[in-house]
C-alpha cells in the first residue's frame, strides 16, 4: 500500500520540485543539394517556462531514402550535439536555460544536387527541465 501512495504522490512531489517539460514540433524542409546547411523553424515551449534543461528527446521523420553521410544536429542558441538516429535522448543541453529554442541542423556533405531530395516531414522535441 505504502509503495502505490509513492507513486502515486510521485508526480506531484516532482512538480512541486520545480521540474516540468515542454513539447514543440514543426513541420519538416527540403534539402535540395549538398554542402548546404539547413535549419528547422525554432523549436520553442508554448508557455512562459523558468530553470534549466535537463534530458532532451528528439524525434525525425524523413520521406525516402537517407543520403550517405547524412549530418544532424540538435542546437540551441549556445551549443550544438550530433544526433546519432531519428529518435533519442540527450542531456547535452544540461544547464542550458529551458527557454531557449532548439533546432534541427541538416547537412549532407559534399557538393552538387542530392537526388533524390531529402524530404524532412517533422521535427519534435521534448525538454525537460528543473
Amino acid at each position: 500500500m505504502r509503495k502505490l501512495l509513492w507513486l502515486l504522490a510521485l508526480p506531484l512531489m516532482a512538480q512541486a520540485a520545480g521540474e516540468g517539460s515542454w513539447q514543440a514540433s514543426s513541420i519538416g524542409l527540403t534539402l535540395n543539394h549538398r554542402g548546404v546547411a539547413a535549419s528547422s523553424r525554432p523549436l520553442a515551449a508554448s508557455q512562459p517556462v523558468s530553470g534549466l534543461m535537463t534530458l532532451v528527446a528528439w524525434r525525425y521523420e524523413l520521406n525516402g531514402p537517407i543520403p550517405a553521410g547524412l549530418r544532424v544536429r540538435l542546437c540551441s542558441q549556445s551549443r550544438c550535439t550530433e544526433l546519432d538516429g531519428q529518435s533519442g535522448t540527450t542531456y547535452a543541453f544540461s544547464n542550458v536555460p529551458a527557454v531557449e529554442p532548439l533546432r534541427f541542423i541538416w547537412e549532407v556533405p559534399g557538393g552538387g544536387r542530392l537526388i533524390p531530395a531529402l524530404k524532412i516531414q517533422r521535427n519534435e522535441v521534448i525538454v525537460n527541465y528543473r
